[in-house]
């Protein structure tokens, strides 16, 4: 059945999940006439109730530290169970038992419990991840890490070593992966992938590092996908924005030798477009504009395959993207597109349109011949208007895009909006013609779905029309991962920054690994510029 397990690390990383399996459940259909596009079962496990009956839960292992769930608790409507009992042991006296007090829930909470209209969530209201959740989880998908509080003045979770200790203490007296992912792992019939979303700048990058590890000992040839949330870097220290620059650095060495491809997430620090309009020191907003991002190129990994040219995977995926063998590491770009009425200039089925930014954007089916002209462009590719990359946390200078251009060894392009169904259809397209008809490996792939971005109440009102108005039903989301030359730049500038901050005892090592990643993003090509010499 393709089924893809889902494993949560870390606060930031179920803000993001929690969008993630709100946007799954809406694609739910209950009408006799209804059919969803989306294979449910890809995502969704059915088991059976405390009173019997059937349910429908999410493939996922949701790992938080204490206090991080907020008002989730593994008791809910469908599995009635008991906690466990208080241990006993030798002593004699009967134990003193000293609860914090219950976290009240929500408005919006309630109102689903009872079935009332939920009110509009503010970002006053969401307190934890759990305040705009709309899923049930079964219980064995909620761990708490109780070693560490959640926001923890005194002893933060927030070096990479912490979470490598973490991990391996509690993997010693527990085996982890046996006790908490492996039994998902044995309902899969044919699993397709392990999707891991992570925070990659605290302890949980040093958590997720031993994990994959695991992982891939495991499950050596499963895909294993890592999306990799970074917090905000504005307004930090310089000690805590280099602490969270070095785990990361840490992070991604580590990841680049396990996982079969890694997404560093991240809101960029230069102003977004008018299209989209939030607030960045809210979890809830930021998450949300990476979970549409995030959402939208992975939809063709769980749409139904009754068409073979409308669905993908993420082995094929990860074949397409790693052309050499050495490019785990892959860039994610997206827009909000709003499509000109297609009467409006006299065309038919154009599916040209306007990014945030009001630049027009290509259709994905014209000029896409993978082809390099003499002064290097790239006909096919797209770069969109919100780069997710992380670009700007290292002060790159731009200047250097003077003597070198982007160059792209592989794109994923994705574009999902509502249209008239005679305009145009689900598919895939990939160029692998040059000018004089050879054919040769695609390196511009292109998805392209109805399946528009829904936009539910759980979901913040950040995306808007060309004419400030909040979209309300659904989104028009083009996306493009692609690996290209700009990881080498941002890999050599993370090591140049960060290296010296790094103990003697590993600073060669990671020093070296992260050149090594590096130099797996100019194989194949010349730049033409004399700026590629490693730094010192």
């Amino acid at each position: 059945m393709r089924e893809i397990i889902t494993l949560q690390l870390g606060q930031q990383s179920n803000y993001l999940g929690t969008h993630f399996w709100n946007t799954q459940e809406s694609y739910f259909t209950y009408g006799a006439d209804e059919e969803s596009p989306i294979n449910h079962d890809i995502h969704f496990r059915p088991g059976i109730g405390a009173d019997g009956t059937e349910t429908f839960m999410p493939r996922t292992v949701i790992y938080d530290l204490k206090g991080g769930f907020g008002t989730l608790r593994k008791i809910n409507a469908l599995y009635d169970i008991e906690e466990d009992a208080a241990p006993t042991g030798l002593w004699p006296s009967q134990p003193v038992v000293q609860r914090q007090p219950p976290i009240g829930a929500s408005a919006y909470q309630e109102s689903l419990d009872t079935g009332k209209p939920p009110p509009e969530l503010t970002t006053n209201t969401v307190r934890y991840w759990s305040d705009f959740n709309r899923v049930f989880f079964h219980p064995r998908s909620l761990i708490q890490l109780s070693e560490y509080d959640l926001n923890s003045t005194i002893l933060p979770f927030e070096k990479w070593h912490m979470g490598e200790e973490l991990f391996a203490s509690l993997d010693k007296e527990h085996d982890l992966l046996d006790r908490d992912l492996r039994p998902f792992a044995e309902e899969a019939d044919q699993m397709q992938g392990i999707q891991i979303f992570t925070g990659i700048d605290d302890a949980w990058g040093g958590f997720a590092a031993k994990y994959l590890e695991r992982l891939r000992d495991e499950y050596g040839k499963t895909p294993l996908w890592v999306f990799g949330v970074q917090e905000p870097l504005g307004g930090l220290p310089r000690e805590k924005r280099l602490l969270k620059l070095t785990n990361k650095a840490r992070s991604l060495t580590e990841f680049n030798s396990q996982a079969s491809l890694v997404v560093p997430l991240a809101l960029p620090e230069i102003p977004l477009p008018s299209t989209v309009q939030l607030d960045p020191s809210s979890s809830w907003h930021v998450s949300a504009l990476l979970s549409a991002a995030v959402e939208s190129t992975t939809l063709y990994t769980r749409l139904k395959t009754s068409d073979r040219v409308n669905s993908s995977n993420f082995g094929t995926m990860t074949d397409l993207l790693n052309v050499f063998g050495k490019q785990t590491i892959a860039n994610l770009e997206m827009s909000l597109v709003e499509t000109p009425k297609s009467h409006q200039n006299g065309t038919n089925g154009s599916s040209n349109g306007v990014t945030g930014r009001g630049e027009h954007v290509l259709s994905m089916y014209e000029n896409g011949i993978d082809e390099e002209s003499e002064s290097g462009s790239q006909k096919g590719a797209t770069s969109l208007d919100i780069d997710l990359s992380s670009p700007h946390d290292l002060n790159l200078d731009t200047s250097r895009g003077r003597h070198r251009r982007r160059h792209i060894f592989s794109q994923i392009q994705t574009d999902r909006k509502l249209e008239d169904p005679d305009e145009t259809k689900n598919g895939v397209e990939s160029h692998e013609q040059n000018l004089y008809g050879m054919r040769r490996r695609p390196k511009f792939h292109n998805y392209r779905s109805q399946v528009a971005f829904p936009i539910i109440d759980s979901f913040p009102k950040i995306f808007r029309d060309n004419n400030g108005n909040p979209l309300r039903e659904h989104a028009s989301v083009r996306t493009a991962l692609a690996t290209d030359s700009t990881v080498m730049d941002k890999v050599k500038a993370l090591r140049s920054t960060v290296v010296r901050s790094i103990g003697l005892e590993d600073r060669e090592m990671i020093g070296n690994d992260l050149a090594e990643i590096a130099d797996g993003y100019k194989e194949g090509w010349s730049s033409g510029s004399d700026d590629d010499d490693d730094d010192e």
